[in-house]
């Protein structure tokens, strides 16, 4: 039987390589998403979004950053979809963000909502190094009272080539009813985490961190919601710790 120190140092090389890979990804097998990482995501990913990535993890929540092989699919979903208005809610250091405005054309534009501006600003030299900062507008704050305004203008409603929805878990049921009149008819929506960290799936008494069974139910209703809902059409993909896409057909 090995000892705790032993057994320490046996765990410590897979609790690095998963800090290193993004421990959010749902493949069973850790060398088989490094294999994607390495082999795809990694030689292609451009420079800025490297330094970002590398900055983001030394921050204490880098958990909540998105992954690199979400990175990547984001930034081709954009560009094969001709996004140029966008709008991203929970930004974090902006990776995400970052992704979408190098896929964007010269006058695209985002906008960009997080409670936290200070965590932007972790990304936002790295940004504007990029030479894309001044396709976002970001504004600090909750997102709800925002497009609660933008709906009351009216002039927003069905302006949105694409929006990405990785913030409060709690409130995308409420994001999806008011994002539904802004993304366009054949736009897309991505909400992120819907898969939380496999969870979905869990017995109601197995053991969870807080914060992943706090949001559980919200996110399995999300989930039951988006499937019943007439006026999208829907694909629920592995990448990460699940996206699901939602195309507005009505």
């Amino acid at each position: 039987m090995a000892t705790n120190n032993q057994t320490t140092e046996q765990q410590q090389p897979q609790a690095l390589r998963h800090q290193e890979v993004g421990h959010k990804s749902l493949l069973q097998s850790d060398a088989l998403y490094q294999y994607i990482l390495e082999t795809s995501v990694y030689p292609r990913e451009p420079q800025p979004m490297k330094e970002l990535r590398e900055i983001t993890a030394n921050h204490p929540w880098n958990l909540m950053t998105t992954s690199a092989d979400e990175g990547q699919f984001l930034n081709m979903l954009l560009k094969l979809i001709n996004a140029k208005n966008t709008m991203e809610i929970g930004v974090f250091t902006g990776y995400s963000l970052l992704a979408t405005a190098l896929a964007l054309p010269e006058d695209g534009k985002i906008l960009a909502m997080d409670i936290n501006r200070e965590n932007y600003e972790i990304g936002l030299p790295v940004i504007e190094k990029a030479g894309v900062a001044h396709k976002i507008d970001f504004r600090e704050g909750p997102a709800l009272p925002v497009l609660d305004q933008m709906l009351e203008d009216g002039k927003y409603h069905g302006t949105y080539d694409f929006i990405f929805v990785d913030a409060d878990k709690d409130n995308y049921i409420n994001y999806h009813k008011r994002l539904l009149d802004l993304v366009k008819i054949g736009g897309l929506i991505g909400y992120d985490n819907t898969l939380w960290n496999g969870s979905v799936v869990a017995p109601a008494d197995a053991p969870m961190r807080k914060y992943v069974r706090y949001y559980r139910d919200f996110v399995i209703e999300l989930n039951k919601a988006l499937a019943a809902d007439p006026r999208i059409e829907i694909c629920q993909l592995p990448v990460g710790d699940g996206i699901t896409l939602c195309r507005r057909i009505s």
